[in-house]
């Protein structure tokens, strides 16, 4: 059984958001918030946010223990490009294409050996 909390239309790169997303995953509950907690990057607050509202639901929506929790898949896949133009020398325009992601994390009970 799995707890998911999903994060939609994240105005940050779903590139950015990979890096972070990559420290966290297969990490318990407790040692993925200490990680989000000291890491320096934007997406992090962003994953924290969301760790915490899957472990919640994990504890509320499905009964299960929130000492045995662990990351057991987090990602971001690309959202809705926002497109915005840079006006440059003799009349050109450059697009900008300000990106969007949809962050999912999902946390599960560690089985016991």
């Amino acid at each position: 059984m799995e707890a998911k909390a999903t994060l939609r239309y994240a105005r940050i790169s779903p590139r950015k958001v990979g890096v972070v997303c990559d420290l966290i995953r297969g990490k318990s509950v407790a040692q993925a918030t200490a990680i989000l907690m000291t890491t320096p990057k934007a997406a992090s607050e962003l994953l924290l946010k969301l760790l915490k509202s899957a472990a919640a639901n994990a504890e509320n929506n499905h009964q299960m223990d929130p000492e045995k929790l662990y990351v057991s898949s987090t990602f971001a896949t690309p959202g809705p490009i926002i497109k915005r133009i840079r006006p440059r020398a003799q009349g050109r325009a450059f697009r900008i294409n300000k990106r969007t992601s949809h962050i999912t994390v999902a946390v599960a009970e560690k089985e016991a050996k």
